[in-house]
């Protein structure tokens, strides 16, 4: 799917998760609410996607990472790369943001690992299937590069939107790791279930229908320039004839 080569692909992946989730931390640290958070983690990503979006195509999360691999998108080999190094790019963010703020970690609480609530897991998963939506008809549809951008932008803020009725509304299993939310329902099963679903859901809804319109359009196309170039030709067969009758009657 990427062009540039295998290393610079890892470290725009690394980079590019570890200022999304240096931007998360920041919005959070400001106690803004909520709804700013996923505006500023939207418009972060779509900045990233115009930086990197050549180079490791932008992904900064692994539940898309995954959804990519299941539409055969990413191979099996430079998924697994993408998640290790997002993780790696997530967790140097949050050791970062510790150092700057000088952060006591002891008085952090941890939610249980294995504990399993339908409300925030469904949140996770709703929030990310509108993300990863928006994301696919961004890759499907092939998009202008500032156009993919700002789909791609806001269609984070808008599944953090809906995600925070009942969640932290991450949406990305790397930023939650790096937060120390560790819950594998909530926060890592979730965001992979909603990403899946809505990018398998868009490549088998739309993406045959689009290549279907653009066949026939080709059809159309063709068969115009068989009924252009047909007089020409018969044109062509009558001026030889003509010639010769002229000469036969000197």
């Amino acid at each position: 799917m990427f062009r540039k080569n295998k290393l610079a692909m890892l470290v725009g992946e690394f980079l590019g998760t570890m200022l999304l989730t240096m931007v998360v931390l920041g919005a959070l640290r400001s106690q803004a609410g909520t709804y700013f958070v996923g505006l500023a983690a939207g418009a972060i990503v779509a900045a990233m996607t115009l930086a990197l979006a050549g180079i490791s195509g932008a992904v900064l999360n692994p539940a898309i990472t995954i959804a990519l691999w299941s539409v055969r998108k990413l191979r099996a080999l430079q998924a697994l790369s993408y998640i290790i190094v997002q993780f790696a790019g997530g967790v140097a963010a949050w050791y970062l943001f510790v150092y700057i703020t000088k952060l006591d970690t002891s008085a952090i609480q941890h939610s249980s690992t294995t504990e399993l609530a339908a409300r925030p897991l469904i949140a996770e998963a709703l929030g990310t299937f509108i993300f990863a939506f928006a994301m696919a008809a961004a890759i499907y549809q092939k998009f202008r590069l500032s156009t993919k951008a700002f789909t791609i932008g806001i269609g984070l803020a808008l599944g953090a939107l809906v995600a925070s009725l009942a969640s932290a509304a991450f949406l990305n299993p790397a930023v939650a790791f790096s937060l120390q939310q560790w819950n594998i329902w909530t926060y890592m099963v979730g965001p992979v279930l909603g990403a899946v679903l809505g990018m398998n859901l868009y490549n088998l809804l739309f993406v045959e229908t689009e290549v279907a319109e653009v066949a026939e359009a080709k059809a159309e196309v063709v068969e115009a320039r068989v009924a252009a170039k047909a007089p020409v030709k018969k044109a062509a067969a009558k001026k030889p004839a003509a010639k010769k009758k002229t000469v036969a009657k000197k």
